[in-house]
């Protein structure tokens, strides 16, 4: 049989790209286990394919699959949805499953209201999608009924089976890794808090379930050696046991893989050590659930973090050299001007060197939807509205959306106007086995500045004088690339350039097989007319497509045909 696993589109284009563009972890695992079982599975990743709309049909045309597997998260629903139309027109036979938090809460109303829906698998999806498939297979349908962790229709009324059990030790799982290639990994499943608008406790049971350090690492090895350095640890709350967390750690050092990562934590679930050796092991970013500067706020959204917590875990994690990145929801119940000021006031206590504001959402499977309902008793036919979610100031008087929206504007204002100085402020352990990571750390966020996502921001003032900051504090820890290459480019930019000459000049001895560095320093010497120098530059890179049209005009110039 051929199965599709699809992650379809988006009806609103994404803030963040970097997250809604990932196809979950999930369907990897549902993936592994059905070709572990000899099933011909093929994972799209359709998160954008509304930009390209004829791709669909033509990519169904030719695959021609038994099964379709889509796997939701609320706000593309209404992708699978569409999708599923123009497989049901193309392929009347297909078989299409609907999975994933997304279709586990609204199992019934998607049934009941989309005929091109088959089956949903509800909850933890693969063994139950397993199931699902050898009954197809067989075309035993009148056993559908004796598989747990279904939803289908009974005649025309949607039924569920009875839950299915939750995979107790995942080192049983095949490893996705084995089959696929991807940078968003997950050492375990679920999350013991309760936040009210979070689906994790109801979807998981706030049970918490590990797979062990050794096949997380061993699937992060396996990764790295299909190319991939740069991963997404996606757990709920990495850092939820310190000696699991070091042992993982250890594991990465000890094999020599030379990868970086982002993490996510609780602010009361990270402590120094923990955080040493996590940087060590390639740890570059770590993004904590703030949410309010308010204790009010985070009460009432069952956010159960101290103040004093959230202080200390960004000052850690700046102190090891990881960026700490902070996630803040305005337009909470009881919102005013006054917990947005105690928010903006934390924001710059705490200096994250990164933050991303949300309005907050309702989705259903939450605290918040369940409040929802009995507020306005709309039920799930909302849903039925091309919309990927309801603001909660949507429903609460007493927050007018363009108060809320002015809410998210001033943090996002205060954060570029504080930036500069947070970057200045960091504090660095003074550790000598650190260094080469704290230089790094710096002319990575130098770079930020200069040429990367907040040099594109207009509203953060000295963004070049923070980079220079950045990479000159850099190289006093360590020779950085980076950071000669960087602070070369910004001596260029301002006419300074026997400086930059001198520094990447340094640079060179350093990095000798640096094509870039050769070409930042012919180009300074091309700029003071030194184009003998500057071909000896050139000249060590012959192949270089990037340096070949500078070489060219070095030789127009020197007089050579």
């Amino acid at each position: 049989m051929k199965i599709l696993l699809i992650y379809p589109y988006f009806l609103d284009d994404r803030l963040q790209a970097e997250d809604a563009g990932v196809v979950p972890i999930g369907v990897y695992y549902v993936g592994a286990l059905l070709k572990e079982h000899g099933y011909d599975v093929e994972v799209l990743n359709w998160h954008d394919i509304n930009k390209n709309p004829g791709e669909i049909e033509a990519t169904l045309r030719e695959k021609k699959p038994d099964i379709i597997g889509f796997s939701l998260v609320h706000a593309n629903r209404w992708g699978g949805i569409d999708i599923a139309r123009i497989a049901r027109n193309l392929l009347p036979e297909v078989s299409i499953v609907f999975g994933g938090i997304g279709a586990t809460f609204l199992w019934e109303h998607l049934l009941r209201n989309f005929g091109e829906i088959d089956y949903i698998v509800l909850g933890e999806g693969e063994y139950s999608f397993l199931n699902l498939v050898r009954c197809l297979e067989k075309g035993e349908d009148n056993e559908i009924s004796g598989i747990k962790g279904i939803a289908y229709r009974k005649g025309k009324t949607p039924v569920k089976t009875a839950a299915a059990e939750f995979v107790r030790d995942l080192d049983q799982l095949p490893m996705p890794s084995k089959f696929f290639a991807f940078p968003h990994v997950s050492s375990s499943r679920g999350c013991p808090s309760n936040c009210t608008f979070c689906g994790s406790p109801q979807f998981w049971g706030r049970r918490v379930r590990f797979h062990s350090p050794e096949y997380f690492v061993a699937q992060l090895e396996q990764l790295s050696r299909k190319g991939i350095s740069f991963f997404y640890v996606s757990d709920d709350t990495f850092t939820m046991r310190e000696d699991r967390v070091i042992d993982i750690c250890k594991g990465i050092v000890a094999k020599g893989l030379k990868i970086s990562w982002f993490a996510i934590s609780r602010v009361n679930c990270v402590s120094e050590e923990m955080l040493c050796w996590m940087r060590k092991a390639g740890c570059i970013q770590i993004s904590y659930g703030v949410e309010s500067g308010s204790e009010k706020i985070r009460q009432t959204l069952c956010k159960n973090i101290k103040t004093e917590d959230i202080k200390k875990a960004f000052a850690l994690t700046t102190r090891y050299g990881i960026l700490p990145r902070a996630y803040f929801i305005y337009g909470s119940p009881g919102e005013t001007e006054e917990t947005i000021q105690e928010t903006v006031d934390l924001m710059h206590e705490i200096r994250p060197l990164s933050m991303v504001s949300y309005i907050l959402d309702i989705f259903p499977g939450t605290a918040l939807y369940e409040d929802f309902q009995q507020r306005t008793k709309l039920g799930d036919n909302i849903w039925l509205e091309r919309i990927e979610d309801i603001m909660y100031c949507e429903t609460d008087q007493k927050l007018p959306e363009d108060k809320v929206l002015s809410f998210g504007g001033k943090l996002r204002t205060e954060y570029y106007r504080g930036l500069p100085g947070f970057a200045d402020a960091i504090s660095l352990a003074d550790r000598e086995d650190l260094h080469e990571s704290h230089a790094d750390f710096l002319s990575r966020l130098g770079m930020t500045f200069s040429h990367g996502d907040y040099a594109a921001v207009d509203a953060i003032p000295d963004k070049e004088g923070v980079a220079e900051r950045l990479f000159k504090r850099a190289l006093s820890y360590f020779p950085d690339h980076r950071a000669y290459l960087g602070l070369g480019i910004l001596k260029q930019k301002q006419g300074k350039y026997e400086e930059s000459i001198a520094l990447l000049s340094e640079g060179e001895k350093h990095f000798p097989a640096s094509d870039q560095l050769a070409l930042c320093l012919g180009l300074s010497h091309m700029n003071l007319a030194h184009y003998t120098k500057a071909l000896q530059c050139f000249d060590r890179f012959p192949d270089s497509p990037q340096i070949a049209p500078y070489r060219a005009a070095c030789y127009r110039a020197l007089g050579y045909p």
